[in-house]
């Protein structure tokens, strides 16, 4: 069962409509999606949850609601509400960003930890934190769908020293389309493929498609349930 947990629509910043993005998904193998957003006013949420449980039910499909964090004030609200959201994901590429999404473990994945960086914005100590929080670092496709030239070959550099500091730490790691519409959605198995082109095996690069979000998955249910206090924190 493979998911693809970072998917735009025109709910945020894409430019396909959810109807599209499940149908292309679903015909692609997928089992679900993570429709990401940014933090909304409570109208436009719930027309967006409205919408999502119309398309999931009309498909048959599991389509899982994200909010992305920007900034330091964006994350402490969304955190607040960790308990309402399926995903929570917090967009990297500054240091402080990336530092304070791998400390919490109210965090499911830490987005473009390179953003507009000539590295890959993790270290052995922020490794060791995603592990510790089981907070998933992400290969997002786009960056390298987007790129040319010397930036793509940066973005290579910087895909290539996460997998390696992956397999030396083992915090989780997951892969994503970043799709902005219904046409960047990638094939599960180019996905696969790329990463193994990075250096994983290929049962660590199909897993980061599977078994990483579905683990993301079932804490957010586990989350709701009536004995869970806080992240790490659960009544037994």
């Amino acid at each position: 069962m493979m998911y693809d947990l970072h998917i735009h629509s025109t709910f945020s910043s894409g430019e396909s409509t959810l109807e599209e993005i499940v149908k292309t998904a679903k015909e692609l193998g997928y089992k679900g999606i993570g429709f990401i957003s940014y933090p909304l006013k409570k109208e436009e949420e719930d027309l967006l949850k409205a919408e999502i449980n119309r398309v999931s039910k009309e498909y048959n499909f599991e389509i899982y609601i994200g909010f992305e964090a920007t900034n330091k004030m964006e994350l402490k609200k969304l955190l607040n509400r960790r308990r309402e959201l399926d995903l929570l994901l917090v967009r990297g590429g500054m240091n402080f960003m990336n530092r304070i999404a791998v400390e919490n473990r109210g965090v499911d994945i830490l987005t473009h930890p390179d953003y507009e960086r000539k590295d890959c914005g993790i270290n052995h100590v922020l490794a060791r934190l995603a592990k510790e929080n089981e907070v998933a670092i992400e290969i997002n496709f786009r960056e390298v769908l987007n790129s040319e030239g010397l930036v793509r070959k940066n973005v290579l550099a910087n895909h290539m020293e996460i997998i390696r500091l992956y397999k030396k730490f083992e915090f989780p790691l997951i892969i994503s389309s970043g799709a902005l519409s219904h046409w960047q959605i990638k094939d599960p198995k180019v996905l696969i493929s790329y990463l193994v082109t990075l250096g994983l095996e290929m049962k660590e690069a199909k897993e980061a498609l599977s078994v990483t979000p579905r683990k993301i998955i079932e804490r957010a249910k586990e989350w709701r349930s009536d004995k869970w206090i806080m992240p790490g924190v659960k009544v037994v």
